[in-house]
């Protein structure tokens, strides 16, 4: 653990992902509020409606387990985007790509260097982010999704 985490003293906390083809959960480190409250400090790589800094409601069934996620709280303005490099696509020209993202407040996260999750800050330009992205998946680059299924407020 990095001495930022260990500074803001995070955990991990779980959601279950019964119905997603990759995954079937996926844990995320967060920071303890209270009540049962945590922030997510890191983006997701395949749970949809959560994003970076929201509040969530989670519960742990003992004090082995990781607290579950139940609900979202509060919404924090973050937006994520997924991206998968295609695999014939250079290693070496990814990192470059996803930095250009920075100048609209689009941030990444590396699961594997081949799939990312873009952090897109509340006062950031996302459409100008799905713009980008959409030019290269045309480029057969990569293809990307969003973080969201329509079911979250805007």
């Amino acid at each position: 653990m990095s001495d930022s985490k260990e500074d803001e003293q995070l955990t991990k906390i779980h959601l279950e992902l019964p119905d997603h083809k990759g995954a079937s959960g996926e844990s995320f480190w967060a920071k303890p509020l209270s009540d049962d409250l945590y922030e997510l400090r890191n983006s997701p790589f395949y749970a949809y409606d959560l994003h970076f800094m929201d509040v969530v409601l989670a519960r742990s069934e003992s004090p082995d387990k990781k607290p579950e996620i139940i609900r979202v709280v509060r919404h924090s303005g973050h937006k994520t985007l997924r991206v998968w490099f295609l695999p014939d696509f250079p290693a070496e020209q990814r990192h470059p790509l996803l930095v250009s993202l920075n100048k609209w407040k689009g941030f990444y996260e590396n699961a594997d260097d081949q799939l990312f999750a873009i952090d897109v800050e509340p006062d950031g330009d996302y459409q100008a982010v799905c713009d980008q992205l959409w030019a290269w998946e045309q480029e057969k680059k990569l293809v990307y999704e969003t973080g969201v299924t329509g079911n979250e407020p805007d």
